[in-house]
């Protein structure tokens, strides 16, 4: 029981440190007009602050200095990685710069993992995956409760696999996102969000994510558990792919995913969209931490299923005009 309690005090401990820090960038971020101006592409309307979601990495820095130092090379990929995309919160980089930074945080990933003890062709694989996966994740962060709410759903869930079904990382790392998740849910999941994630933010938490799947693949020789990510996927992958039907240019910023055609389009509130997502993507961790777990072919099924029902809904709601023909301007 002392244990316990002394663990409870910690937690408590932790998420009013975090907090704080939290209230100190908002300040530091209106000092220095830190904001998220709406624009043609935008899902909101008004301005906010920008970046609220360095307490994501933030947290994983604590962690690593009250924890022993545990994963240098995944805390070193992870703060250039959160470092370069502060930078382009703040102003705009050069692709080339920001995709280099990228990819050098995902090698020390890969290191941190041991990857490059495996075949060489995993390195390309992996790298493609990743780095899409990180993309994808921040594409996907443009509208209130949806990034932060998905991700302490993904954290959550591994948390669980690790301490009931097979341990692959350090819970104390689980435990302590998803405390930086809850607070920065606070000030984001609302009808007026306090701060955006930003790029900080999404691409910073993505690749936290893909740091504890990669663990967990790695660990068990089940990628089955790439599912864990899989509605935000589907909506990722099928709109590159009807971009690409429609002859657009797939790296110009745009607002076609279908979060946002929900959010812009029939105006459905932005924290009923994000429970949507939150919902489904809680029945397929159901699915597949009980009912799948290792069996590829019920894998295949479950995946084969959403990618239908998804498609179905997405024609039926949005209509084939949108989806496939160009629109004029």
């Amino acid at each position: 029981m002392p244990t316990i309690i002394m663990n409870l005090l910690f937690a408590f401990s932790f998420i009013i440190a975090l907090i704080l820090l939290e209230i100190v960038y908002f300040k530091l971020a209106d000092h220095f007009n830190i904001i998220d101006k709406p624009n043609s592409r935008s899902s909101h309307t008004a301005i906010t602050l920008r970046g609220g979601g360095i307490i994501f990495p933030i947290a994983a820095l604590l962690w690593f200095g009250f924890f022993g130092f545990a994963y240098p090379y995944f805390i070193a990929g992870l703060s250039a990685i959160a470092l370069i995309s502060f930078l382009d919160d703040l102003i705009t980089l050069n692709n080339k710069v920001r995709l280099s930074v990228h990819l050098i945080s995902v090698l020390l990933m890969f290191y941190q993992w041991n990857l490059f003890e495996l075949n060489w062709y995993w390195i390309p694989i992996a790298t493609i995956f990743v780095i899409g996966t990180i993309n994808a994740y921040n594409f996907m962060d443009g509208i209130n409760g949806i990034t932060g709410s998905y991700s302490l759903l993904a954290v959550i869930t591994l948390y669980y696999i690790d301490i009931y079904i097979y341990a692959f990382t350090s819970p104390a790392l689980l435990i302590t996102i998803a405390l930086s998740l809850l607070v920065f849910n606070f000030f984001n999941f609302r009808k007026k969000a306090k701060c955006f994630a930003g790029d900080v933010g999404s691409v910073g938490i993505a690749f936290i994510i893909v740091f504890f799947i990669g663990q967990l693949i790695l660990a068990t020789h089940n990628f089955n558990y790439i599912l864990l990510l899989l509605f935000y996927g589907i909506d990722a992958v099928s709109t590159i792919l009807f971009r690409v039907i429609r002859k657009e240019n797939i790296f110009e910023a745009h607002r076609s995913h279908f979060y946002q055609f929900l959010s812009n389009e029939k105006k459905t509130p932005h924290l009923i969209v994000a429970t949507i997502y939150l919902f489904v993507q809680s029945i397929i961790n159901i699915i597949l931490v009980f009912f799948v777990n290792e069996n590829i072919f019920s894998a295949l099924l479950l995946c084969l299923f959403c990618i239908v029902v998804f498609m179905v809904v997405r024609f039926k709601m949005e209509g084939k005009q949108r989806l496939l023909k160009a629109q004029v301007v």
